[in-house]
């Protein structure tokens, strides 16, 4: 077995080690609102559930030579955000964010999507998302990177509402077919959700 020090690779050896091995990633696309009233929308897949009582999930925000990209700066700012599941039908879509655009344009107007007004927070949610959870923040922390650079903002979200697609929720369980989700993997590829077994765990 090949044995690597992460101490004597890259950034971004260490990136490609760790996004190659960690698979499949589920993705969160993330609306936010910058000060000047902009929404922002970004996928992450550095993303997934922290706890249950409360509710809470986690997106880490790579940050590119030390600076906060726009969602990690509004959630910041803000203390809200919305976290959509990507699937199937809205994929392309939310890809197409993904584009470099300043502060003050929007994502969401560039992909087409459609926003939706939130039910408990300030920030919009998107249609296209068959599940969308409305967060506001329990905890940003400040992590990683070398000497004074920081290497990312880990954001924690406390989910006060949940928005699902009528059909896929029955007797308190998501139909997982109906929903589609997508994960990431590495470089440009996905994946969708393939052979589903079942195991029984031990008492």
């Amino acid at each position: 077995m090949k044995k690597i020090d992460p101490k004597l690779l890259s950034e971004r050896e260490n990136y490609k080690f760790l996004i190659g091995s960690i698979i499949p990633r589920p993705i969160a696309f993330v609306t936010s609102v910058s000060k000047e009233g902009v929404v922002n929308a970004a996928p992450f897949s550095f993303f997934n559930i922290v706890s249950s009582n409360p509710p809470m999930i986690s997106v880490s925000i790579q940050r590119k030579k030390g600076e906060q990209k726009d969602t990690a700066r509004n959630i910041c700012e803000n203390e809200q955000f919305v976290v959509h599941i990507v699937d199937t039908d809205n994929v392309k879509q939310v890809n197409e964010t993904a584009a470099n655009l300043p502060p003050n344009e929007s994502e969401v107007a560039l992909a087409g999507m459609t926003l939706v007004k939130s039910e408990k927070i300030g920030v919009p949610g998107v249609k296209e998302a068959k599940v969308r959870l409305e967060c506001v923040l329990e905890k940003a922390l400040e992590l990683g990177g070398d000497d004074e650079t920081v290497g990312c903002d880990l954001i924690i979200g406390k989910v006060v509402y949940y928005h699902i697609e009528e059909s896929l929720y029955e007797e308190g369980r998501i139909d997982p077919e109906g929903l589609g989700a997508i994960s990431r993997l590495a470089g440009n590829d996905y994946a969708k959700i393939g052979a589903q077994f079942t195991m029984k765990r031990p008492e």
